[in-house]
């Protein structure tokens, strides 16, 4: 799950207990670590920490910081330093091919920001075991709220703040979505907005469940979800449970839903059933799943888009409007965007 704090956390890696990880260390800067996630996510990396100082500024200069029980004080040192991005992958011939990959990327980057704007872009390599890694980030995973009704909460934190909220129990285990990132939090937002009780609602690239557990907690009467990775699955659905969610009111598929005409006719592709359709994934992805995004939503059905970065919002924006959608509502954070759009009838 790329990971962000002061450190920051937002998405984690998909794990096998015991394995051996590449852990591979870059030098960045604040509008570095938004180009590094989208590159990464571009490229199917499932694994990120980002450990910027501008995150730690900001908390303290927040009048709400004071509700916390402090800062951690090795987070304060090295105040001036630069941002520092740590991304995760299995050592193993997949994650050896992600890393070649991504060699190229930085490379192409590099070339690219010749005024430097994305820092220095050198790269460290080491090897950790997973029992290392995987449990330090939750340290940095608190309770926080999202638009006017939903706390998110962890499973290993306790939740004591404002009455009426519901909280959505989340642990995202190796699977996207632990809602800190703006790709999630704008989702949620938009769905928090739009989501109405008696809904029907499907999830594509569902990662840990986040955005249709939240749904059914609005009201949604039913909801399916879908994820190319099969740990997402399983960790989707035991997200469900942790919030009491009754196995009838949901159902997870895995498999790849733009190549999969199968996968497409299980989830109901050209029944036009869904009231509400989340799609929280990447240009590219969004861009392969648009000729068939219609056949799932139900004439003046909502879409949700998220995870779009700032010089790909227009291009899939159009591709959306193309295929029979209208723009009702765009939010933006930091250098990403969230659509929500409506199907023409």
């Amino acid at each position: 799950m790329i990971k962000k704090t002061a450190k920051r956390v937002f998405l984690s890696g998909g794990a096998i207990n015991n394995m051996e990880w590449l852990e591979v260390s870059i030098e960045t800067t604040t509008l570095g670590t938004e180009v590094l996630t989208g590159l990464t996510l571009s490229l199917g990396i499932n694994g990120m920490v980002i450990d910027d100082p501008a995150d730690l500024e900001r908390y303290l200069a927040d009048p709400r910081a004071a509700r916390w029980d402090g800062v951690d004080e090795a987070l304060l040192t090295g105040r001036d330093r630069g941002a520092q991005a740590r991304v995760y992958l299995p050592n193993d011939k997949q994650g050896l091919a992600r890393w070649a990959a991504l060699r190229r990327g930085l490379a192409r980057l590099r070339r690219e920001d010749g005024a430097g704007r994305y820092g220095a872009l050198a790269w460290t390599l080491a090897t950790v075991r997973e029992e290392d890694w995987a449990n330090n980030w939750k340290a940095y995973f608190k309770p926080f709220t999202i638009g006017e009704r939903l706390v998110v909460k962890p499973t290993w934190e306790t939740w004591a703040g404002e009455d009426g909220r519901l909280i959505l129990e989340i642990d995202p285990g190796s699977s996207f979505g632990t809602g800190q990132h703006h790709t999630t939090r704008l989702c949620l937002e938009l769905l928090e907005k739009y989501s109405r009780p008696g809904q029907e609602v499907l999830d594509l690239g569902c990662g840990s469940g986040i955005l249709f557990i939240a749904a059914l907690l609005l009201g949604a009467k039913r909801a399916v979800g879908a994820d190319i990775e099969e740990n997402a699955g399983k960790t989707a659905a035991d997200n469900a449970l942790l919030n009491h969610l009754p196995q009838s009111r949901f159902a997870v598929y895995t498999g790849d839903v733009a190549a999969d005409e199968a996968l497409r006719r299980r989830l109901g592709w050209g029944g036009e059933w869904a009231d509400l359709l989340l799609v929280n994934i990447v240009a590219d992805v969004i861009l392969a799943l648009t000729p068939y995004l219609a056949g799932f939503l139900r004439p003046a059905g909502c879409l949700l888009v998220s995870g779009l970065i700032e010089d790909r919002a227009p291009e899939v924006l159009a591709a959306l409007e193309g295929a029979g959608f209208s723009l009702i509502e765009r939010r933006r954070g930091e250098d990403w965007h969230a659509l929500a759009l409506r199907r023409r009838q």
